[in-house]
C-alpha cells in the first residue's frame, strides 16, 4: 500500500494536534484558532476530539485509496509539513507555559512567518 506510513504519521500528529490543543484550552493557556473547531470544543472535549479524529480518518483513507497519483503524493507532503509547523507552535506554547520562553521572545517567534512571507513576495 503507498503512502502508508506516511499516511501514519499524518494522523498521528493530527491527533497529537487535538490533544494539545485541548490540554492548552482548558488550562486556559491558549485558544483555538479554527472558529468551527472552538465551538466544537465549546461543546466538550468529546465532540471536539470526535470531529478531529473523523476529518483525520477521511484523509487517511482518501490518501490510501488514491496514494499512486501524483497530486496525492503532493497533498501529503505539503500537509505533513504544515502539521510539522503547527507542531512548533504547540512548543513554544509549551515551553511558554512552563516558564522557559519570555512573553517577548514569543512574540519575535511569531513575527517570524509574516517576515519570511514578506522577503518571498517583495515588490
Amino acid at each position: 500500500m503507498p503512502l502508508l506510513r506516511e499516511t501514519i504519521l499524518l494522523f498521528a500528529l493530527n491527533l497529537l494536534d487535538a490533544v494539545l490543543t485541548i490540554i492548552w484550552v482548558r488550562n486556559g493557556i491558549a485558544g483555538e484558532g479554527n472558529q468551527l473547531m472552538a465551538r466544537l470544543l465549546e461543546m466538550g472535549n468529546l465532540p471536539f476530539l470526535a470531529v478531529k479524529l473523523a476529518i483525520g480518518s477521511l484523509v487517511a483513507i482518501v490518501i490510501l485509496s488514491w496514494g499512486d497519483l501524483r497530486v496525492a503524493r503532493y497533498g501529503l507532503t505539503f500537509a505533513i509539513a504544515v502539521y510539522l509547523c503547527l507542531m512548533s507552535v504547540h512548543l513554544v506554547t509549551g515551553l511558554s507555559a512552563l516558564g522557559y520562553i519570555s512573553p517577548s521572545t514569543v512574540t519575535e517567534l511569531a513575527a517570524i512567518p509574516s517576515q519570511i512571507f514578506a522577503l518571498i513576495f517583495r515588490t
